[in-house]
């Protein structure tokens, strides 16, 4: 059995939907409070679920009786609900989660994470210390670290508002970024479940080309035949942001949106290589959203 956790957001729902397709049999960590189409979802994929919280260790280990594998996708940055944050999530949470993995013998946890950033944040130090703890939990692991998600950071939602032909642009929009689609970051986390490249390993993942976020604009005013208008965020007015935040998230976002401004390039030849898969580029998405 192959625990989800994580599985009602975006990602976790593709690993299910892939990992069902597959035939293998999965089991879908689902809060009480979660969202009841999403639910349904899951239910409708063949996904067994079991009811839990990341802050409830005693549902921890019943989830994780009987599991082989666990594919942890969860974070509070999306999906807060009441009691949820980074300290009681992404750190005492998924602390919590590896403690009762452990104690019911399950062989492989697979951590998924984001790149290393260059500036301390609450956010980063979570992760970088569950990271830790999974190395010398003893279990086998898989550490995934993916760039950018071009279905986030690319959206409406940050700034970049295709349908508007608008886009706010983190520092000068000049240094390039290997933006990375969720569904390759599912594929990636559904098959390190049985290639040997994934056993005790950290694998960053980026898509198939950098582009600077001033190249990915050209490209969806060529998809969709409007100029965009351009506006950038300078750095100094990022940098500023996370220094006077006082919300952990608040100071989180702001690192991630300098990381962006300052971009992250990676070579995922030999990734590939051992992950046979066409990589989604930035081309491909904006065909999609820009479709009709």
């Amino acid at each position: 059995m192959n625990l989800i956790v994580g599985a009602t957001g975006t990602l976790g729902t593709e690993i299910c939907r892939l990992l069902i397709s597959a035939g293998k049999p999965v089991r879908g960590l689902v809060r009480p409070t979660s969202n009841g189409d999403k639910v349904a979802m899951l239910d409708a994929l063949g996904v067994n679920l079991v009811l839990g919280d990341l802050k409830d260790r005693k549902s921890l280990d019943t989830a994780c009786r009987g599991a082989r594998a666990i594919i942890s996708t969860a974070s509070s940055t999306f999906s807060r609900q009441e009691g949820d944050s980074i300290q009681s999530v992404d750190l005492q949470g998924q602390l919590s989660l590896l403690e009762a993995a452990k104690a019911a013998g399950v062989a492989h946890f697979v951590l998924v994470s984001f790149a290393s950033v260059e500036d301390e944040f609450p956010l980063q130090t979570a992760k970088r210390t569950v990271e830790e703890h999974l190395k010398a939990s003893g279990m086998t692991y898989t550490i995934l670290q993916p760039t950018a998600f071009m279905e986030v950071w690319l959206s409406p939602a940050l700034g970049f508002d295709f349908a508007n032909a608008k886009a706010q642009l983190f520092g000068t929009g000049e240094n390039k970024l290997s933006w990375i689609s969720y569904t390759d970051v599912a594929r990636f986390a559904s098959a390190s479940l049985d290639n040997p490249r994934s056993r005790n390993a950290v694998l960053k993942l980026g898509g198939p080309e950098a582009l600077s976020p001033r190249e990915v604009a050209r490209i969806f005013e060529e998809v969709g035949g409007r100029k965009f208008d351009v506006q950038c965020v300078p750095e100094a007015s990022l940098r500023k942001q996370k220094q006077e935040a006082t919300d952990p998230f608040e100071q989180s976002f702001a690192a991630l949106m300098l990381y962006c401004a300052h971009g992250d390039v990676i070579d995922m030849h030999e990734t590939v290589r051992w992950f046979p898969g066409e990589l989604r580029s930035v081309r491909d998405y904006a065909r999609t959203v820009t479709a009709g």
